[in-house]
């Protein structure tokens, strides 16, 4: 004996809700589970970063090397301060965090010696004054050598965590020319000194400062109206500077004109 009709069709319009109700509830138990564990993998991994220190740090053990002023065309006219004077601002406002007022609060380190504070909860830093940059300084001449037409370029290593270069690090400029141009180098011999390393990290080394290697170029009046290409590496130690792939890791070239 059959059921009505209308019996057959409510029993099946029970059964397609039954069903669906089933797949709805299967599918908010399956993402439900897949959040629960893209949630639990994601803390799990947090637990493992350092708020401070990168876990990673291998494909950086060379730092890259920049100029100041932040140009790597300098050309200006020696006898127009107008042309040149945006360089020695650049120059006079990146100097100053290296005053005297402001570095006198730092340590006195031991020359030749790696800073290492590894057990210091607040890492200090090591001074690094401007009057160490003499002819480069901005202090005895405020134009930074522009106005005569030898003009100073800062050379600097970026920032890398917990690198402790090997050997005794400095830098080294040429001119792309068949000729070599005479410059001097402050400090002496351009050399960073071990004092400055190792660099903790923004949070915990916070007012920390790179040291700095002023390149002041001997130009000639020869040398006027022709555009000098240079180049500075960093030698005499570990470091990479001469890698194809990265024009600016442990060099830098920029180019040079002076008109008048």
């Amino acid at each position: 004996m059959s059921l009505p009709l209308s019996l057959q069709l409510y029993s099946k319009e029970i059964s397609e809700h039954y069903t669906q109700s089933l797949i709805l509830l299967f599918y908010l138990v399956f993402y439900g589970f897949l959040a629960g564990m893209f949630t639990l993998t994601m803390w799990v991994m947090l637990q493992t970063l350092d708020d401070n220190i990168p876990t990673y740090r291998d494909r950086v053990a060379s730092p890259g090397l920049v100029i100041r002023p932040r140009s790597l065309d300098i050309v200006f006219n020696r006898t127009d301060p107008k042309q040149y004077g945006q360089y020695v601002q650049h120059l006079e406002n990146f100097l100053q965090q290296y005053n005297d007022t402001v570095q006198e609060k730092n340590e006195l380190c031991m020359v030749g010696e790696y800073y290492e504070q590894d057990d210091q909860e607040e890492k200090k830093v090591c001074q690094f004054k401007r009057n160490l940059l003499r002819q480069c300084s901005g202090l005895s001449d405020t134009t930074f050598g522009y106005a005569e037409g030898k003009p100073c370029v800062l050379v600097k290593m970026n920032r890398i965590i917990g690198l402790k270069p090997r050997g005794d690090p400095y830098i080294n400029c040429t001119a792309k020319r068949e000729s070599p141009l005479q410059m001097q180098y402050f400090p002496s011999e351009g050399r960073f000194d071990k004092m400055y390393f190792p660099y903790y990290g923004k949070n915990l080394h916070s007012t920390y400062v790179q040291p700095l290697v002023a390149v002041k170029l001997l130009l000639t009046k020869e040398d006027y109206n022709n555009e000098l290409t240079m180049e500075c590496k960093i030698e005499g130690s570990d470091l990479r500077n001469s890698d194809d792939r990265d024009k600016f890791l442990g060099r830098v070239t920029f180019r040079v004109k002076v008109v008048e």
